[in-house]
């Protein structure tokens, strides 16, 4: 490893944990663990619509296709297999009736929660023997972070 490392150099230890939890996260789905998280990309896109509905956006195809940094194509094959299994569904947009605005079944809405409840286990696990203070302030830093990323890019 090069380069000297020290406690303010988050950049290598935040993609080091990135990548961990993606492949984790993979491998959870592929082993099918839980009937409810099954597929990752039905999380990933159900997080996507539920972002653009967050951000006081219409949540389209193309929405998502920027939240996930996709091509269009590919988020529209994404959109189309979390429809087809009951996690979205799709009407005519009330800002343009030339698109098509997405929005979360009850099945949807159940595997959003599911995943974050997930994620929030993993977190308490990964901090089990922190202090609550430090667990507080780590929560409150990503937190931040998540919040300060940019709704269109």
């Amino acid at each position: 490893m090069s380069g000297s490392s020290s406690p303010a150099d988050g950049g290598p230890a935040l993609f080091r944990l990135v990548r961990f939890w993606s492949r984790r996260w993979i491998q959870r789905a592929a082993g099918g663990q839980s009937a409810e998280l099954g597929n990752a990309q039905h999380v990933q896109v159900v997080e996507a619509v539920a972002g653009a509905a967050d951000a006081s956006d219409e949540a389209t195809i193309t929405a998502v296709a920027h939240q996930l940094g996709l091509d269009h194509s590919g988020a529209s094959r994404m959109v189309r297999d979390a429809t087809t299994a009951g996690y979205l569904s799709r009407r005519e947009s009330d800002l343009d009736r030339r698109r098509t605005a997405l929005h979360l079944t009850p099945a949807g809405i159940r595997l959003l929660a599911d995943a974050h409840d997930w994620q929030r286990q993993i977190f308490d696990r990964l901090t089990d023997d922190w202090s609550p203070a430090d667990r507080r302030r780590f929560a409150g830093y990503l937190q931040r972070l998540a919040e300060e990323l940019p709704h269109n890019q």
